[in-house]
């Protein structure tokens, strides 16, 4: 009996450090992230019934395949045994998570920094199309500042035709006009509003970061003249690095053939309102979402290519991108068999 009993108490004593570290890795949280391939979204495609890039009041030449835009995913709150399954997995890696959500400040606010990166990110690329499309723009107010020294005189939705008498087409224009006088200079502006133009005066202000700077205190947005109308119908996706698939989405409705010779091709990158195409993170987990999905293209900013080469999902053939018009011409290249900027 007593030689039954030593033995339940040494399997007892081997058994309690496996429990003690099941439910410590259980319930314990590491300070790290998860990061992973993410969904993938066809920009010629529909989500939920709509389009997700659509053109209203234009007319829309046919498309086909894909054009797909790609994110990261974001794993959270894992613990032990998580954390440690993703990063065996290997298609997964681990960065703290202080580099995700700095310390101090709350996931709410990331997440509405992220959202207000994506819009950008939706108002530069449909900029990009429309330049690149040489089509007509227009400079409009999008943002009144609380502040401003024009908050009496102009409305969020006023069309600035010109700015201390000089015509504007870009916002850069209405930055290069302010910035040319003087604080407390009194400026006259000819603006559109209700149909109707109108010249006003705004007398300006001193920038609060430098009192040797004129202040206006708006946000200009460049915009489609006429009636044309696009509306980028994605939710609960944020960061900038859906502008150049955007972009390449308008370029494809809005001219005729097919940019992707109907096939699939995927990618990512930002893009100024002028087509220049930026780095963003994540690139290798961007590529294997989009090999997943079944593309054989994929559009790399030139920033990212030392990384991406490095890699590369099998059967996924990198095409280096620096703008809107590259890329355009090497989606021609890669329809007409000819050697397109490669990554290697």
């Amino acid at each position: 009996m007593g030689r039954v009993n030593r033995r339940i108490i040494t399997l007892i004593a081997a058994l309690v450090p496996v429990l003690v570290l099941g439910v410590v890795g259980s319930a314990v949280t590491v300070p790290f992230v998860a990061l992973g391939p993410g969904p993938t979204f066809n920009t010629l495609g529909e989500v939920d019934g709509k389009q997700v890039v659509a053109i209203h009041n234009a007319e829309v030449d046919p498309t086909s395949g894909h054009l797909n835009m790609t994110t990261v995913s974001v794993r959270d709150g894992l613990n032990i045994f998580e954390a440690f399954g993703l990063w065996v997995d290997g298609r997964y890696g681990l960065v703290p998570r202080a580099e995700i959500y700095p310390p101090g400040v709350s996931r709410d606010t990331v997440d509405q920094s992220n959202q207000a990166d994506f819009q950008q990110s939706e108002d530069n690329a449909e900029l990009a199309a429309l330049n690149f499309l040489d089509r007509p723009t227009a400079v409009k107010v999008r943002v009144v500042a609380d502040d401003a020294p024009a908050k009496a005189v102009l409305h969020e939705g006023d069309q600035l035709v010109s700015v201390n008498n000089k015509p504007v087409g870009t916002s850069q224009d209405v930055i290069d006009a302010v910035q040319g006088a003087a604080p407390g200079t009194t400026i006259p502006m000819v603006i559109r509003r209700d149909g109707g133009e109108q010249t006003v005066q705004v007398k300006l202000g001193a920038r609060p970061d430098d009192s040797t700077k004129a202040y206006l205190g708006i946000t200009p947005q460049a915009v489609a003249v006429g009636p044309m109308e696009v509306d980028f119908n994605l939710a609960d996706i944020g960061g900038p690095s859906a502008g150049l698939m955007f972009s390449l989405a308008l370029v494809d409705k809005l001219s005729p053939g097919e940019l992707n010779g109907g096939r699939f091709v995927a990618g990512t990158g930002t893009i100024d309102p002028a087509g220049k195409v930026g780095p963003i993170g994540g690139i290798q987990y961007k590529m294997i979402a989009a090999r997943d999905a079944g593309a054989e293209t994929f559009l790399v900013p030139a920033g990212n290519c030392n990384e991406a080469r490095q890699r590369t999902p099998e059967g996924l053939k990198l095409v280096k991108v620096e703008n809107l018009a590259g890329a355009v011409a090497a989606l021609d290249d890669v329809n007409a068999g000819r050697p397109a900027p490669g990554c290697g």
